[in-house]
C-alpha cells in the first residue's frame, strides 16, 4: 500500500500503534479526534489493507540470554550456485533478519547469540548450510533499532 493511500488519521493511528502495540481503542480514539467505533474500523482496514502486518513484543535479547549481535555478509563459493541461501538458512533461529543487500556480498543476515564461542559455531553452520563465504561484524552497541516504518 502506498503511503499516498494513507490519510492523516491513518498516519496518525500508525505512528501510535507502531510505538505501542498494545494502545487501547479508546486512546487511538482520544490520539485522533475519532470515536472508538470509527477508530476500530480504521484499524481493521488498516490491517485488511496490509499497513499494519501484526503485533508483536519487544524482547530486551540481554534479559533472554542472546546479547551478542552481528551482522554477517554471505556470498556464494560459487557464483553459478542457485541464488537459494534465505532458503538454506530460515531453519537457523540465530538469524533474526536476512536481507538481500547491493555490493560485493549477496545477503546480510543479522544475528544474535549467546557468546563469541556461539557466534562461531553459527558461522560455521551458515558456511555449510549455504557453501557461502562470510564476513562478519560484531555489534559492540546499539543505540536504536526496530524503528516504526511509518511515513513522518
Amino acid at each position: 500500500m502506498p503511503a499516498s493511500a494513507l490519510d492523516d488519521i491513518d498516519l496518525r493511528l500508525l505512528r501510535v500503534v507502531a510505538a505501542d502495540g498494545r494502545a487501547t481503542l479508546a486512546r487511538l480514539a482520544a490520539e485522533s479526534g475519532l470515536s472508538v467505533s470509527a477508530v476500530q474500523a480504521r484499524i481493521k482496514r488498516l490491517e485488511a489493507r496490509g499497513a499494519i502486518t501484526g503485533y508483536r513484543a519487544v524482547v530486551d535479547p540481554d534479559v533472554v540470554g542472546v546479547p551478542l549481535s552481528a551482522f554477517i555478509e554471505i556470498t556464494p563459493l560459487d557464483p553459478a550456485q542457485p541464488d537459494n541461501a534465505p532458503e538454506l538458512l530460515e531453519h537457523l533461529p540465530q538469524i533474526e533478519a536476512c536481507h538481500s543487500i547491493a555490493g560485493q556480498a549477496a545477503y546480510m543476515l543479522f544475528v544474535r547469540v549467546a557468546s563469541p564461542r556461539d557466534l562461531e559455531a553459527l558461522i560455521r553452520d551458515i558456511r555449510q548450510a549455504a557453501a557461502v563465504n562470510t564476513r562478519t561484524t560484531v555489534v559492540l552497541q546499539t543505540f536504536f533499532e526496530n524503528r516504526a516504518a511509518v511515513p513522518r
